[in-house]
C-alpha cells in the first residue's frame, strides 16, 4: 500500500473516488471554508503522477453535511462531469434536496445547479448513486422521503422510497420513477451499469422490519421485482446507517454488505452467480465498498475493530470463494466522523480514500 499526497485541506471529509475514461482519478470531497460558515464541494484530478489544483464545484452556508450521505462526482461516456450534493430546503433538520451540476470542460466551469428530486416537498432526499449510461448521460438512484410525514427527523410516519431517474448531458430528466415503495430510511445505495442496464442494491424494509439487502434490475420490460441478495433476516427497529455497494463488469456483478442478524456482526459479499462469502475478521463495523478487478475477482473494504483500535481493511476474493489474507489500509476511528472509505479501480491498481481521525481526507493506492 502506497500513500498518495492528498489535495484536500484541513477540515475535509466525505470523499468519493471515480476512475475516469482516460485513466485519471477524480477525487471529490467536502471541506470547511476557513474563517466562514461555508462548506465547499471540491475536487481534483490525478493525472501524470500528480494532482491538479483543487477546484470548487459549489460553496454555500446551507449545504447539508452528513457523515454517511456523501456527495459524488462521475464522468459519463462522452466526458461530461456530473456532480451531486445535498442542500437545505427548509427549516427542518432533515429538510434537504439533491442538487446537481454539470461540467463539459473537465471541471473548469460548472453549469447552473438543478434539482434531482422535483417533488417540491421539504423532506429528506439523499443517499444518491450515479452511474454513466452507455451512450452518454447518467442513471441516478436515491432515497426519497416525499411520502414521509411528521416529526423533525421525518421518520414519524409514511415510508421512505427508492427512486430512479435518467439525465442527459444537458441535465434534462428523461425518466423519474419510484421503484420500491418501502425501504430503509438512511442507508447508502449502490448502483452499477451492466451490459443489460442498471442494477441497484439497497437496504430494504419489510412490514415486519426485516432490513436485508435487496437487488433490483432494469430489464427490457421495466424494473424487476426486488430480490433478496441473501436471506439474513436482520430484524431491527431503526435504520443501521450501513448500506451495500456493487460493482459490475459486463453482466457480472459483485455486491458487499453488512448485517447484524442474530446479533452477530458480519460483512458478506457475493458475485452475481455465486454464493455469499464471509469477508470480515470477526469484529466488523461495516461501511463497505467493493470493486471488481476482473469478472471473477473482487476487492472488498470494511471497518474492523481489532483490540488495537479501528482499521480500514481490504480483502481480495474470487468467485469460487477463495479469500486472501486481509490487508490493513489505514488506521481510523469508529466515530461517525470517520465516514465511509471509498475505492476505485484505476488500471491495475486500487485507489482508496477516507477521512482521518483529525478530519482530513487521505488517499492511498495498491495492487491486488
Amino acid at each position: 500500500m502506497t500513500s498518495v499526497p492528498s489535495p484536500a485541506g484541513a477540515g475535509s471529509g466525505e470523499p468519493f473516488l471515480y476512475a475516469a475514461r482516460d485513466g485519471s482519478v477524480l477525487l471529490s470531497w467536502l471541506e470547511a471554508v476557513e474563517g466562514t460558515r461555508r462548506t465547499a464541494l471540491r475536487f481534483a484530478r490525478w493525472r501524470g503522477g500528480k494532482w491538479s489544483a483543487p477546484r470548487t464545484i459549489v460553496e454555500r452556508e446551507d449545504l447539508f453535511v452528513n457523515w454517511a450521505d456523501f456527495p459524488s462526482l462521475v464522468e459519463d461516456a462522452k466526458g461530461t462531469l456530473f456532480a451531486h450534493w445535498l442542500q437545505k430546503s427548509g427549516a427542518g433538520t432533515y429538510s434537504y434536496d439533491i442538487r446537481m451540476a454539470l461540467s463539459k470542460d473537465g471541471g473548469a466551469t460548472w453549469g447552473t445547479p438543478f434539482l434531482l428530486n422535483r417533488d417540491g416537498i421539504e423532506g429528506e432526499h439523499g443517499f444518491v448513486s450515479l452511474a454513466p449510461l452507455p451512450h452518454g448521460g447518467i442513471g441516478a438512484a436515491w432515497l426519497d422521503g416525499r411520502k414521509m410525514t411528521g416529526g423533525d427527523h421525518g421518520h414519524a410516519g409514511g415510508d421512505m422510497t427508492l427512486r430512479y431517474a435518467t439525465l442527459d448531458a444537458a441535465g434534462r430528466m428523461t425518466a423519474d420513477e419510484e421503484i420500491d415503495a418501502r425501504v430503509c430510511e438512511c442507508c447508502t445505495t449502490g448502483m452499477a451499469m451492466t451490459s443489460s442496464g442498471p442494477v441497484i442494491v439497497y437496504r430494504d424494509r419489510s412490514a415486519a422490519d426485516i432490513r436485508d439487502i435487496s437487488m433490483i434490475r432494469r430489464t427490457a420490460t421495466g424494473w424487476s421485482k426486488p430480490q433478496s441478495v441473501r436471506n439474513d433476516q436482520w430484524k431491527i427497529n431503526g435504520c443501521p446507517v450501513n448500506g451495500p455497494q456493487i460493482d459490475a463488469i459486463g453482466n457480472r456483478t459483485a455486491t458487499a454488505w453488512f448485517t447484524m442478524a442474530n446479533n452477530q456482526s458480519r460483512v458478506w459479499a457475493t458475485f452475481s452467480d455465486g454464493k455469499a462469502i464471509a469477508i470480515d475478521d470477526g469484529k466488523p463495523l461495516g461501511r463497505v465498498d467493493v470493486v471488481l478487478l476482473d469478472e471473477n475477482t473482487a476487492v472488498v473494504t470494511w471497518l474492523e475493530q481489532p483490540a488495537s483500535g479501528t482499521e480500514i481493511r481490504a480483502r481480495r476474493i474470487t468467485r469460487p470463494g477463495q479469500r486472501s489474507p486481509s490487508l490493513k489500509v489505514a488506521d481510523t476511528a469508529n466515530a461517525r466522523s470517520s465516514g465511509f472509505p471509498r475505492m476505485a479501480k484505476v488500471g491495475n491498481e486500487v485507489w482508496f480514500a477516507w477521512t482521518s481521525a483529525d478530519k482530513r481526507v487521505e488517499v492511498a493506492r495498491g495492487r491486488f
